[in-house]
């Protein structure tokens, strides 16, 4: 299924039906266009064949991964398991608004088995000038009769990598994007683990620069994960120190809004803007 806005394809959704088991299967957006058609996401690739687009990806529900690749270990460092899960998707349909599309995502353990159930909703919408702004929110809820927990390479003892929750893998460029962040913030190390109300990543081309504006609405911020030079990802960290718990029946909702944008831009007002609350 196609997203467009004003008759331009802006987005490319996958049911992810067809990814490999070891790269932990799951529904993703790819590509994702500005309005000028520059891509800014990535799928599969050699670096970390795991990343696909934008979507939900979590290293570690206890002892499960729904991030795909390698997990980290205490004792082993990085290693490849038999802990894959699959997010399944039910197909998308257009929510109660007609503006939203609404998928309902069942999250399988490595033994199939149903952990957790998920009503995931995007919306796109135009900005005003050279832009789009892409909602997505998603609520899981634990149905595996059992208390769970969300972790991370970083609750398992990886310094940095607490990776895992809503992620967005923008493509590699001839030079890594420039970070940037609110109060003069720049560069990864400003911006990685810390609570800033927006981070953007300016990359690309000359012939076709972009620019990805993050946030999280609803007022509450997770810890960044922000990637740079290895490569280009953002995406608020669910275990950022510590293991999330996830008791039985319980409900966990968070939101990532993403502006697109052509061009370079680093103007900070402009960015912040970018990402406010619809008028």
């Amino acid at each position: 299924m196609n997203v467009e806005i004003e008759g331009v394809e802006v987005a490319v959704w996958n049911d992810g039906a067809g990814v490999e088991p070891v790269l932990s299967p799951r529904p993703y957006l790819h590509p994702v266009r500005t309005l000028g058609g520059a891509v800014v996401t990535e799928e599969v690739p050699a670096d970390h064949r795991h990343h696909l687009g934008v979507g939900v990806a979590v290293p570690d529900v206890s002892g499960a991964s729904f991030w795909g690749g390698r997990t980290f270990t205490p004792d082993r460092g990085s290693v490849l398991l038999d802990n894959h899960g699959r997010q399944r998707s039910g197909g998308l349909r257009p929510g109660a608004e007609g503006e939203d599309l609404v998928e309902e995502v069942v999250w399988e353990g490595p033994d199939r088995r149903e952990l957790l159930r998920e009503e995931r909703r995007w919306r796109a919408r135009r900005l005003d000038g050279s832009g789009w702004v892409l909602d997505l929110e998603c609520a899981v809820r634990n149905t595996s009769g059992r208390d769970l927990s969300v972790g991370s390479p970083a609750t398992n003892g990886r310094a940095g990598a607490g990776y895992g929750g809503l992620f967005w893998r923008a493509p590699i460029g001839a030079r890594a994007p420039l970070v940037l962040g609110p109060g003069g913030a720049r560069g990864e190390g400003d911006l990685h683990g810390s609570r800033a109300a927006w981070v953007a990543l300016c990359g690309g081309d000359a012939a076709a620069p972009w620019t990805l504006v993050f946030h999280q609405p609803g007022g509450r911020t997770d810890p960044w994960f922000v990637r740079a030079r290895e490569y280009p990802g953002v995406g608020p960290a669910l275990a950022w120190g510590e293991r999330l718990a996830l008791p039985a029946g319980r409900v966990l909702v968070r939101a990532l809004r993403t502006a697109v944008l052509d061009g370079r831009v680093e103007d900070p007002g402009v960015l912040a803007a970018a990402v406010a609350a619809p008028a």
